[in-house]
């Protein structure tokens, strides 16, 4: 089972905000975020536009999924 609990790292030491789940002695790890957050990259509608093949056939229904059909493997 995982647990996140909030906390503060100041002077070298770790004070957690909450109390765990477990009542001996337990590994942790600890993971901090990054200083900056990521900003994230705008996509650009329609980038794909005529690039993308179809066969003519795309929605026509597969052989295979009828109903009754048969294998000649």
């Amino acid at each position: 089972m995982l647990t996140t609990i909030k906390g503060i790292y100041e002077n070298g030491k770790v004070t957690i905000s909450g109390s765990p789940p477990v009542h001996s002695r337990t590994e942790v790890t600890v993971t901090f975020p990054d200083e900056k957050p990521k900003t994230l990259q705008k996509r650009k509608a329609g980038v794909l536009s005529g690039k993308v093949w179809m066969s003519d056939d795309f929605d026509e229904p597969l052989d295979d999924l009828e109903t009754g059909a048969s294998r000649s493997d």
